[in-house]
């Protein structure tokens, strides 16, 4: 089986400000490192509203789809904006991930990689924030569990910045384990071991500014991939940040690309034990555009390489 690549033009189409971060040359910068790779390449879809609704209120969705300009950027907040293209972009994003789920459980691909933007595991349950509109990788999760009847989703999510988002979204979900390792102190300030949701399960565990990947691969050989195991997921989530590379400007941890090409093969590995290799990797963060490029490639080579 293959690795499907999940895009469409229209996440070009969110713009932000002169400056900001997470701007529309990163998908340049992630759609050329992928380019002649053999991939399955899909349009993703727009999600279906019931899809956004297991996550998010209808409030929610009418707020973000009211806040968008007929011209130029609105900001959100200090940090989130949008532009006329940021509904159908965010929508789409939204889609890739959850489209990625159907085909990885239907057989028509061995796993997959939504190159998305914007991100969305900052999204909260009634809030964007940190360049977050909807939480794509919750949505997918919740699809799994409730339209295709699983019991155990799990989602690993080693952005540098703590997943607020899909930790909010999924608190009170017993069937969905949410891991994350993420520098801290950092923005958004979250992300503490005591956080453990309703149902225990929650996993966070933080790593101090300045370590490396082998301070990461440590604490994922001795404290997450244990928990992972005994979860036994029928399918894992990735919420798959790049800013933890040494490079990135928005942080202080020191990754380089082959420490992303080992964690997800790791992660493929406990796949394949569990649940048939079942994953769904979704891009969130990552600001330095070589760097980015660069550790997205080896991402999706090891994909590729544990596609079954």
């Amino acid at each position: 089986m293959t690795t499907a690549l999940i895009t469409h033009d229209d996440v070009l189409g969110h713009a932000t400000p002169p400056g900001h971060p997470e701007q529309v040359a990163r998908m340049d910068a992630v759609l050329g490192a992928l380019e002649g790779m053999d991939l399955r390449r899909v349009k993703a879809p727009m999600a279906a509203e019931a899809d956004l609704l297991r996550v998010h209120p209808r409030a929610h969705l009418d707020r973000v789809a009211g806040a968008v300009p007929e011209a130029g950027t609105r900001a959100l907040d200090a940090d989130t904006h949008v532009s006329p293209g940021s509904l159908a972009a965010a929508w789409r994003a939204a889609g890739a991930v959850i489209r990625g789920v159907d085909m990885v459980l239907a057989g028509e691909a061995g796993n997959a990689f939504a190159a998305v933007r914007p991100p969305g595991h900052h999204a909260e349950t009634e809030t964007p924030m940190g360049f977050c509109l909807f939480g794509s990788v919750a949505a997918a999760a919740k699809h799994a569990l409730d339209h295709h009847g699983l019991s155990r989703v799990a989602v690993v999510d080693f952005d540098v910045h703590h997943g607020n988002g899909t930790q909010d979204l999924l608190w009170d979900e017993a069937r969905a384990l949410v891991i994350s390792s993420h520098q801290m102190p950092l923005w958004p300030g979250t992300g503490r071991p005591d956080e453990t949701g309703a149902f225990d399960t929650v996993v966070n565990r933080p790593l101090p500014p300045d370590s490396d990947g082998a301070e990461m691969r440590r604490v994922y050989e001795a404290e997450i991939f244990p928990r992972l195991r005994d979860f036994a997921p029928q399918l894992i989530l990735v919420s798959a940040g790049f800013d933890a590379h040494r490079a990135d400007p928005l942080a202080q941890l020191n990754w380089d690309e082959a420490d992303f090409a080992w964690l997800i093969g790791k992660i493929c590995e406990i796949a394949r034990e569990t649940c048939g290799g079942r994953v769904v990797s979704a891009l969130e963060g990552g600001y330095d555009l070589e760097a980015l490029g660069a550790s997205v490639a080896a991402h999706v080579t090891a994909l590729m390489e544990n596609a079954r």
